[in-house]
């Protein structure tokens, strides 16, 4: 299993960052080839030392890491990949890797 995580910086008006994210950027990124599973977080994001920087924690998972590179290479993985600065005005982390239950 690999995961794609991407971590949204709180936006400047939450309530325009969440109608684009949901109306747009989430049916761009359900159209990526090889995607298995599509998780966010609800509510507060939260840190051991309290809250975090961030607004929004995105979980997408694909079944290999090879798997996850083809998806991120695709047309549809691009055009994902390049909407996140059409709303993402808080910034935004991704972070990939190839993952085992232990």
């Amino acid at each position: 299993m690999a995961k794609l995580i991407v971590m949204y910086g709180t936006p400047k008006d939450p309530a325009a960052f969440d109608r684009y994210y949901f109306s747009t950027h989430v049916p761009l990124a359900r159209k990526i080839p090889g995607l298995e599973k599509y998780e966010i977080s609800e509510g507060a994001v939260a840190s051991s030392a309290g809250p975090a920087p961030y607004y929004l924690v995105a979980v997408l998972h694909f079944s290999s890491i090879t798997a996850l590179e083809a998806a991120l290479a695709s047309p549809e993985g691009q055009a994902a990949a390049g909407d996140i600065p059409n709303f993402a005005d808080g910034g935004a982390d991704l972070f990939f890797f190839d993952s085992k239950e232990v």
